[in-house]
């Protein structure tokens, strides 16, 4: 039997002469309790939202993405041919970005307009986030388009209407000429047919529509400025090894005349933005455990001083001076094990009352209805071995009060 463990155990439970520790130490307990039931559920909340913005965010960004090192656009060649027959590629689809003039009736504004072949109707995540109509571009014979919601709202647009838009973009053979200059503009009319909601920078920016139709207003025959690689979904761990092989392959046949990027590096910044976020939060609400555990040294202080005769006795009897502080720094350790145990727990029936219940609803009009949450062991660990240390250290505070 361990006894400064024993000891400390009995001080922790045994009923105090003044009410007073008792009450500082149901406090120090309750404040780490609280606090730690605050980091889980901050956390998994901020994990939820991550988990969500990534969605968003995966739904319009392929696998991996092939863009030319230098110019906008390049002619896909036979050096892509091989992802047709590979087994680990969906889909390969090219991809025509520029930005146009869009005009409804009196209404205008510049958007980013991306041209997209059949292939990218069929594998892209985006018909999963259509608020209006469909993701067709294409009925018959009449080119379509679809449009980010703050663009159709701005521009007065609905499915339903009848009325196309019209892209307009300037010619790259003709020059501008002063007494007409709408002659070297070069337009398209599109009917719409869906509108998307993402986020207010993708919703307020891009529209799709054919990628012919976009070639021809561009006056290009076949180039791209990007081919878009979606890989076959076969569980997340062999998806991002395939996705890393794909990389590897794609850089030893198109050499450096093209960057291959994976999904990673296409949102590097926003993924560095989440993780940095998150790191940010934690040390500020462990700042936070640290003001709250002081309570802690509060009252083993006063334990420390009303034990001077059992302290005194256990020295008349043998007990060295590490001996006594062992007692009482396992007695401040304890006061934080209890609250992080209740903290945690706390916390964790919260969020699972949040993901199965949906309690606290998001406030205006977002793609999810409550407040999404996301509990990973990794958070627990980190917030458990976190407060755990933070009150070790409070503890070790009051060694020199034994001496005394």
């Amino acid at each position: 039997m361990n006894l400064s463990r024993f000891i400390a155990r009995r001080y922790l439970f045994a009923k105090k002469s003044h009410q007073v520790i008792n009450i500082i130490s149901i406090i120090a307990a309750t404040g780490i309790a609280v606090g730690c039931a605050a980091l889980v559920i901050i956390l998994s909340i901020y994990n939820g939202f991550d988990s969500v913005v990534r969605s968003l965010n995966d739904s319009h960004t392929p696998d991996v993405l092939v863009t030319p090192a230098q110019g906008k656009v390049f002619s896909p060649d036979s050096r892509f041919d091989f992802l047709r027959e590979d087994p680990r590629v969906k889909a390969a689809c090219g991809v025509l970005e520029e930005s146009v003039f869009l005009q409804y009736g009196e209404r205008n504004k510049v958007v980013v307009a991306r041209g997209v072949d059949s292939l990218y109707e069929q594998v892209t995540g985006l018909r999963d986030y259509l608020v209006e109509g469909r993701f067709e571009l294409m009925y018959g014979d009449l080119p379509q388009v679809v449009l980010g919601r703050t663009v159709a709202l701005e521009l007065g647009l609905k499915t339903a209407f009848l009325l196309p838009v019209t892209a307009w973009f300037p010619s790259r053979t003709k020059q501008v000429d002063l007494l007409n200059p709408l002659a070297s503009l070069r337009q398209k009319r599109l009917y719409p047919a869906g509108i998307v909601a993402l986020d207010q920078d993708f919703d307020q920016k891009y529209m799709f529509m054919p990628l012919d139709v976009l070639q021809d207003l561009l006056e290009y025959t076949n180039e791209v400025s990007g081919v878009e690689i979606y890989l076959n979904p076969e569980g997340l761990d062999r998806r991002e090894m395939a996705s890393r092989q794909v990389l590897s392959d794609l850089r030893g046949r198109l050499g450096d005349e093209f960057v291959v990027r994976d999904r990673q590096q296409q949102n590097s910044t926003l993924y560095r933005l989440l993780k940095y976020e998150k790191a940010a939060i934690y040390l500020i609400l462990l700042f936070v455990m640290l003001i709250i555990s002081v309570n802690i040294y509060g009252s083993l202080s006063m334990l420390i001083i009303e034990k001077r005769d059992d302290i005194a006795t256990l020295q008349a009897m043998g007990a060295d001076g590490k001996l006594v502080e062992q007692i009482f720094v396992r007695e401040g350790w304890m006061i934080s094990l209890l609250g992080i145990l209740a903290g945690v727990a706390v916390g964790l029936l919260v969020c699972w009352l949040q993901q199965r219940f949906g309690l606290v609803k998001m406030p205006g009009n977002f793609v999810v209805s409550a407040y999404p949450v996301d509990v990973q062991v990794r958070d627990i660990a980190l917030i458990a071995v976190g407060v755990a240390l933070i009150g070790w250290l409070i503890s070790l505070l009051t060694r020199r009060m034994t001496e005394r």
